[in-house]
């Protein structure tokens, strides 16, 4: 898509630190990382985020992207991975092309939480259960 980032990234236009490649996805190391070896994985193909995406296209990212935070737990010493993807300006997202951030944690880093936990009764978890079934 013209003027998408991370379309340019993949099509070898704007340089990036890649750590894999393969014929539906790349990785590349985030310039503005949020830990030492936060990776982001992308599809090939735009798609502004994971509810547009090919199905293919997602289980692809997903696939790469627990293959990638297993290697980082093995190899730079991690002690959990932070496997996160948003949909939407609201979410947070701002580069809208489905990534997939592959943010290695450490036992001495900080500890970051996308939001805050709160509390929900059981009549509300009813209701937005009955909300969310399938017809």
């Amino acid at each position: 898509m013209d003027g998408c980032l991370f379309c340019r990234i993949v099509a070898g236009e704007i340089p990036a630190t890649r750590v894999h490649e393969d014929e539906r996805t790349v990785a590349f190391l985030d310039l503005f990382p949020a830990s030492r070896g936060h990776l982001l994985v992308v599809p090939r193909a735009h798609a502004a985020d994971a509810l547009e995406a090919d199905p293919e296209d997602l289980a692809a990212c997903a696939r790469v992207a627990a293959e990638l935070g297993t290697r980082a737990r093995a190899r730079l010493g991690a002690d959990g991975i932070t496997l996160q993807t948003n949909a939407g300006a609201a979410a947070g997202q701002t580069v809208f092309h489905l990534h997939v951030h592959v943010v290695p944690r450490y036992a001495d880093g900080p500890r970051m939480l996308a939001w805050q936990p709160g509390a929900a009764t059981p009549d509300e978890l009813a209701a937005v259960a009955e909300a969310l079934r399938a017809d």
